[in-house]
């Protein structure tokens, strides 16, 4: 595992011991993500250079040191990740009699890949490759840089033009630190976010840099026009959903059950293949409880496993996961967090995550590779399942709404949605507060005309994608909160990425696979587990194991009222059920709360007045009313604030301060 860096200087003026000490300040700011080792590759003439950082996890000898040149000399890599797979293709590459026999040096996945690229071509190389990854590759012979990233977004990769210059690297920091990087908050980047808690590809919070979108290679010729190119995809959800939808899995429950467990094995099999210790994250819900139990029936050696618990109601896994644990064999830690000591990785998330970022559960996540990092630096995880085998509440609650409004008339569904919520909402509670005064209930007048409100909004919503967008989002109009920006078209939104003829929960399945997957899930496991110089795999992603679930039938995934029916099944092989069988609780913190109480002054001061008006970027007055109302004890505004107090946090940490105001929505470059 490994931080890369770089950059393509069309102008090819700069020396080379100049574009050395660049790239390495570069991958010097990304010291994290490998602290084992470092280096640079230039080539002056094309005006490319190339950094890394090394954590290094297969042949930990100085012959798995990057950049790496390819055996024929052609081809120089850049290269973050794993190649779970690598010696099943290093022994079909060693094949006797071969056109181009390959000459290995070492014992590392970066060499298989790059002896692969010279004996198949990068296409077919990335056909055969099973894993984790983003790099750069640099291709002597024709004078072409490929960026490339693997099939799910495990891995990040952001890349921009900045005048002749193409930058890239595995974290905005790396990206910041050249002379050129002009840094612009994109206000459009920022609405998306404050509507889903982070950024979804190809955006990023600065205009001009993109990330790279999963599955995607990108490439640039040294003699061609700054962003002429446009990434390329070699693998698309969107079409594998297709195919998987016209041949769907046809065989018994068994045979399901039985095909499904063999493709996880594999899958756990090749991701335990390392050099260094390795362990497990382990919440004792269904999705870690089958990647530890299956680690487990792969060795005879307990299997280290990890868990962080709290103390307050509601947020602790960990006697849940002792019990699996105690079940399967493992070596098991758990940690105890106390708030106090949880709230302390909150002023490190800016920096951690270089952009926007809002999801709660970043604070535990972090923690438990914290606590992992004392012991083993490869962790296994359990993310991936729920978006695979329709795993989230929200899928449930979203077609019970829809089956209760969706056939009613469009026409008829506006009408009533206008109506209900053309009274206001302060109406709506005094009605209730008089019908029912001297009645006992938990509900006050003001949650009720804020659910009349919410009904009648979900009412006149035009189509069922409409409608999970709208539940999934957290500002439900961010344009009112952010000035001078417009909504943009992604995934989550743009029909044309969507494979047609879904039913409903798949279709919500797929949008979380191509955006919150991704850009939300997978961010937090990289820059959570990078951040301490951990690395984190995630068995669930190995394509195959993708494929496959979608080509299953919807009821094998839920049946009589059960999320993740068939990988239940397969757990069922190796855990007692009932130490698994209880409702979804998540991974998170009592956000709320503590903004009520120990992070009130630090919040306070992040949404003081004056300064939300100086930044000029979002309506200050709109968002002390949010504040004003939860410190007052109104519920389901943490999570709106959370977003806002991530953004200003943000700032202050980069110091960035052209936020320049506008009169119009600016025109977005093609």
């Amino acid at each position: 595992m490994c931080g890369i860096a770089g950059f393509l200087d069309l102008h090819h003026e700069s020396p080379a011991d100049a574009m050395q000490v660049q790239a390495l300040t570069m991958a010097n700011t990304i010291h994290h993500r490998g602290p084992n080792d470092g280096g640079t590759w230039v080539d002056a003439s094309s005006g490319l250079a190339l950094a890394s950082r090394r954590l290094a996890i297969i042949d930990l000898s100085e012959d798995g040191h990057q950049p790496m040149t390819s055996g024929s000399g052609r081809y120089v890599v850049a290269f973050n990740g794993e190649i779970y797979n690598f010696r099943e293709l290093r022994r079909e590459l060693d094949v006797p009699g071969a056109a181009t026999p390959s000459d290995f040096r070492g014992n590392s996945d970066t060499e298989v890949l790059l002896a692969a690229v010279d004996r198949w071509g990068l296409e077919s190389t990335l056909d055969r490759v099973v894993g984790m990854y983003a790099f750069a590759l640099w291709d002597q012979q024709q004078r072409k840089l490929h960026l490339v990233r693997d099939r799910l977004g495990e891995k990040p990769l952001y890349y921009g033009w900045m005048g002749e210059t193409l930058l890239f690297g595995s974290e905005l920091k790396a990206i910041r630190s050249h002379p050129v990087f002009t840094g612009q908050i994109d206000r459009d980047a920022v609405a998306v976010y404050l509507q889903r808690g982070y950024i979804p590809a190809p955006l990023s919070i600065y205009k001009g840099i993109a990330k790279l979108p999963p599955g995607t290679v990108l490439t640039v010729h040294a003699d061609g026009a700054a962003g002429a190119s446009m990434p390329k995809a070699y693998w698309s959800p969107k079409s594998v959903v297709e195919a998987a939808q016209a041949e769907p899995f046809s065989g018994t429950d068994q045979e399901a059950r039985e095909h499904l467990d063999a493709l996880l094995r594999q899958s756990v099999r090749q991701q335990m293949i390392a050099d260094v210790p390795l362990g497990a994250c382990l919440s004792g819900g269904v999705d870690s409880s089958v990647v530890v139990a299956l680690m487990q029936a792969e060795t005879s050696v307990p299997v280290k496993t990890f868990t962080i618990g709290f103390d307050e109601p509601g947020y602790n896994e960990a006697e849940h996961a002792k019990a699996v644990a105690h079940h399967v064999g493992t070596d098991h830690t758990e940690l105890y967090v106390t708030p106090a000591e949880a709230r302390v990785v909150i002023p490190q998330l800016p920096t951690l995550y270089d952009e926007p970022f809002a999801d709660p559960s970043q604070i535990p996540t972090y923690l438990v590779y914290q606590l992992m990092r004392q012991h083993v630096t490869v962790g296994l995880s359990g993310d991936g399942g729920d978006e695979l085998f329709a795993g989230y509440r929200r899928y449930g609650t979203a077609r019970h709404l829809w089956r209760r409004t969706g056939w009613v008339p469009r026409q008829l569904r506006r009408v009533v949605g206008d109506g209900l919520r053309s009274v206001s909402a302060d109406l709506w509670a005094g009605a209730f507060d008089v019908f029912r005064l001297g009645t006992p209930s938990g509900r006050t007048g003001d949650d009720f005309g804020r659910h009349v409100h919410l009904f009648g909004k979900l009412v006149g919503i035009s189509s069922r994608e409409a409608m999970y967008n709208y539940l999934t989002s957290i500002h439900k109009d961010p344009l009112t909160v952010v000035r001078d920006a417009e909504m943009l078209k992604t995934g989550l939104v743009d029909s044309s990425m969507w494979p047609s003829g879904l039913d409903f929960t798949h279709h919500m399945m797929f949008v979380d696979l191509i955006t919150y997957l991704p850009d939300d899930i997978l961010v937090k496991v990289d820059r959570a587990s990078m951040g301490v110089s951990l690395e984190a795999r995630v068995p669930f992603l190995d394509h195959r194991v993708v494929e496959f679930a979608w080509q299953l039938p919807l009821g094998m995934k839920v049946r009589n009222g059960r999320e993740k029916w068939l990988l239940r099944q397969v757990l069922d092989t190796y855990v007692p059920r009932e130490l698994v069988e209880r409702p979804k609780t998540g991974f998170g913190v009592p956000i709320g709360e503590w903004l009520r109480g120990p992070l009130r002054e630090w919040a306070e001061a992040l949404l003081d007045e004056d300064l939300l008006r100086n930044g000029n970027l979002i309506d200050a007055a709109l968002v002390r009313a949010m504040w004003t109302d939860h410190l007052s004890g109104q519920t389901g505004l943490e999570y709106q604030l959370w977003t806002v107090l991530m953004l200003q946090a943000w700032i202050m940490e980069t110091g960035i301060s052209d936020i320049p105001r506008m009169t119009c929505s600016p025109a977005r470059a093609a």
